[in-house]
């Protein structure tokens, strides 16, 4: 194989690797802040998606303010959602909230099924990113770099505002410590929206960045899903930078593998995911409980 065909293979499991990291740094927000196994986050990357589409063909609004305001949209929905349902399982077994988030994924998925049918629909690469630059050993889509940087910057944006901030300080204490975080006159409940709503937004940004790659449809979050949590487990739940770096990692890898074996790229992410399990359970940067 020549060395344009495998940076070609290397750049698509870039991309791959950045849908990965934004849906999973999503997932570990949730999952650390509140405890719920979000398993609606791939229909929140539908959504994105199809928000991203509709703009544009019932509003004639173009990609760089749906990259603007379907986060925000998306993520509305995601605080309406944890306002109206999610808050009421807090309490009780993860198992609770896990099968109402699958609940949810089901009804999204299935009322755009019912009104859009399977068939995914074309969203064309904003002029101001088509073509290619010649780097010499291989051509890259200036969408296709544009994304492996707008990921970056979203992720580690979000880090930067959980681990550095003070928002992020009084979202990690109203987690710990509620009780506590309360009485210094801190609103709880509002703030485990505000967690919910972050993490829902990048699937939705997520979402908008892969419109012009991905036929948007209904099902396109249904099969990346299950991808994503093998790559939450890999990194360690809750893990934020882990989610990162081991998206990116395993993206790569998944890239080499299609040029190594073929066959094997689909299953090297869940054959690492078992191996980690029976070396290190809590996952590469979780901790060990």
């Amino acid at each position: 194989m020549s060395m344009q065909a495998l940076f070609g293979q290397l750049l698509v499991g870039l991309i791959n690797g950045s849908f990965y990291a934004m849906l999973s740094l999503g997932l570990a927000i949730i999952f650390g802040l509140l405890g719920i196994t979000n398993i609606a986050q791939g229909a929140f990357y539908m959504l994105g998606g199809f928000t991203t589409w509709m703009l544009f063909h019932w509003a004639g609004i173009g990609y760089f303010w749906a990259l603007l305001l379907v986060p925000v949209i998306v993520g509305l929905v995601g605080a309406a959602i944890e306002k109206t349902l999610l808050r009421r399982v807090y309490n009780l077994d993860h198992m609770y909230g896990l099968l109402l988030t699958f609940g949810v994924m089901m009804f999204i998925q299935g009322m755009f099924v019912y009104f859009f049918a399977t068939a995914g629909r074309p969203y064309s690469v904003p002029p101001q990113l088509s073509g290619a630059y010649n780097l010499g050993f291989m051509y890259l889509p200036k969408y296709r770099g544009w994304v492996v940087l707008a990921s970056i910057v979203f992720c580690l944006a979000t880090w930067f505002a959980i681990e550095k901030t003070s928002l992020g300080r009084t979202l990690r204490a109203a987690t710990e410590n509620p009780t506590l975080t309360r009485a210094f006159g801190v609103n709880v409940p509002g703030l485990m929206t505000v967690g919910f709503g972050i993490g829902v937004a990048l699937a939705g940004a997520a979402g908008v960045l892969a419109a012009p790659i991905y036929p948007v449809s209904p099902l396109m979050g249904a099969d990346l899903i299950i991808v994503v949590f093998a790559v939450v487990v890999v990194g360690g739940m809750g893990s934020i930078m882990g989610s990162i770096v081991t998206s990116m990692m395993l993206g790569l890898l998944e890239g080499l593998t299609k040029v190594v074996y073929p066959q094997g790229s689909n299953m090297v992410i869940f054959v690492i995911m078992f191996v980690v399990l029976l070396i290190r359970p809590a996952g590469l940067f979780g901790r060990e409980r």
